[in-house]
């Protein structure tokens, strides 16, 4: 008799449908609300990109009913379209959430499907604060079980596994039973998104954006009556099988309910891939340690983990989005302007003649013993000195955690200019106490223009 895989979509339908608010421990409803502040202050920073105005003309004509927030703007479009919109704004800066074992960014496809969602239906934000954390559970355990061979062998997981976070997190709202839970998680297997080639352009915000909007048509569906798939993860064709070269399914239903992937959320202190966040922590340290200045520089040396020269080895960045993914860039940037938030990963000091030069004299070379959040940069002065440093764990890994002021900082400074001061305080007040709003409506229409 031919063996049976495990009903892998079943016991996660099962469990989506049978876990209660009141289960979650203190330390994960705690997670839960520095991600979504977090995730807010990203969309709301990123909304004046040029991706987003390009995605909004390119939509809006085509929106039904205006009744969703695109946050940081004045427009109301339909809530598929402010899923869509609002996950490409929460990450098209490259400064959201990061799920650091599968490097998934968590929040983009399951927030902005929530969110959008919350403004056609009234949820509390008791509700939505579970339907948040289910939803990045569902999706970073599915992420667990292909990683490293789903996203080596393109996929960017992002929007390949988050649409089943939207689509479990919005079902869960619904309250859909087990049955439509499954059709809801089938109808996410056969809608993947997102490819890695499209790191560096407009195209990877997009992916988020589309798991998210993927994701709630999915559970709208399955609402319906929409059938699919019952086996959709697990079968011989199912999306384990045909999305991976290796998968550990187990990963996915092992300890449901007693351990969360959100608990080992990180945040990102700077705008870029975070494989670059060491080499930019080692150069801010040696920069204010020394008092450099770039004309006394050299030679810059990066010894960084593999992954670093794979994902981030662009020599000449041409934009701000391809700088994002240039560890070069990142080095020169930080040693020149000494900083390394969206201000550094723009057209402009991606152009800049400095910065260009420095960039120029940055060398890196890989080692295999580091940790991921692992680097050591040495510098070369003109004067014949030479500085090194090494960095075990990067500011904003989990070893060294952002603070919740911390995140206020960045939160305020993605917001301010676009809303105000005293407006972004209050979206920032209003996300902390989202578990207690009566209507978590209001925070969409507190962070509209």
């Amino acid at each position: 008799m031919p063996h049976q895989p495990d009903p892998v979509t079943a016991k996660l339908a099962a469990y989506l449908v049978d876990a209660k608010p009141e289960s979650l421990p203190a330390a994960v409803r705690e997670e839960a609300v520095r991600t979504f502040v977090n995730w807010v202050g990203c969309a709301v920073g990123g909304s004046r990109h040029a991706a987003v105005v390009a995605a909004l003309a390119a939509l809006g004509p085509f929106s039904g009913p205006p009744r969703a927030s695109v946050l940081g703007r004045s427009e109301r479009v339909d809530p598929l379209l402010a899923s869509l919109l609002n996950g490409i704004s929460s990450h098209v800066f490259d400064f959201d959430d990061t799920h650091l074992r599968t490097v998934i960014h968590p929040a983009g496809p399951v927030a902005s499907a929530l969110l959008a969602f919350a403004e056609h239906q009234p949820v509390n934000g008791h509700d939505f604060l579970h339907a948040l954390v289910l939803g990045i559970e569902v999706e970073c355990r599915i992420g667990n079980a292909v990683f490293p061979a789903h996203y080596d062998i393109g996929w960017h997981i992002t929007g390949s596994a988050g649409v089943f976070g939207a689509a479990a997190a919005v079902g869960k709202l619904l309250d859909l039973d087990a049955q439509r839970m499954a059709w809801a998680l089938g109808l996410a297997a056969t809608q993947p998104v997102g490819l890695r080639e499209m790191f560096g352009s407009m195209t990877k915000s997009f992916h988020p954006g589309r798991a998210a909007q993927n994701g709630m048509t999915a559970a709208l569906l399955a609402a319906n009556g929409y059938t699919s798939s019952e086996q959709a993860l697990e079968a011989k064709r199912g999306w384990l099988n045909v999305l991976s070269t290796e998968h550990d399914s187990q990963e996915i239903t092992d300890g449901l309910g007693s351990r969360y992937e959100i608990a080992v959320n990180s945040y990102k202190p700077f705008a870029c891939g975070i494989v670059i966040h060491p080499v930019i922590d080692a150069c801010l340290q040696l920069r204010a340690r020394e008092q450099l200045e770039p004309d006394a520089v050299r030679a810059v040396r990066l010894s960084v983990h593999p992954l670093v020269l794979e994902l981030t080895g662009k020599t000449e960045p041409r934009n701000g989005l391809e700088g994002k993914f240039s560890v070069y860039h990142a080095a020169a940037v930080a040693l020149c302007e000494g900083g390394g938030g969206e201000p550094q990963f723009s057209d402009r000091a991606v152009l800049d003649p400095a910065v260009v030069a420095l960039r120029r004299r940055v060398s890196a070379i890989t080692d295999p013993a580091l940790q991921a959040d692992a680097a050591h940069v040495e510098i070369a002065l003109l004067d014949g000195r030479k500085l090194q440093l090494h960095v075990d764990h990067a500011i904003g890994s989990r070893h060294r955690p952002m603070s919740n002021t911390d995140l206020e900082h960045k939160f305020i400074g993605l917001s301010e200019d676009l809303l105000g001061q005293a407006p972004a305080r209050r979206l920032l007040d209003a996300c902390w106490s989202v578990e207690h709003l009566d209507d978590v409506a209001a925070i969409a229409a507190a962070a509209r223009t």
